[in-house]
């Protein structure tokens, strides 16, 4: 049994992507029909990141 205390680990990356799953099962059970690719773009923000990738 781990002890109690400060041994907890982040892992930031994992965290984003879980924050990122969680907010596409909202928006596909909020959508009508299944979710076109843009929406799914949308959801993630990737054309956000496209554009500051690009800058």
């Amino acid at each position: 049994m781990a002890g109690v205390g400060g041994t907890a680990v982040q892992d930031h990356v994992a965290l984003a992507e879980i924050e990122l799953c969680g907010e596409l099962i909202i928006a596909a059970s909020a959508a009508e029909d299944r979710l076109s690719l843009e929406s799914i773009d949308e959801v993630l923000r990737v054309a956000e990141e496209r554009g500051s990738a690009e800058v």
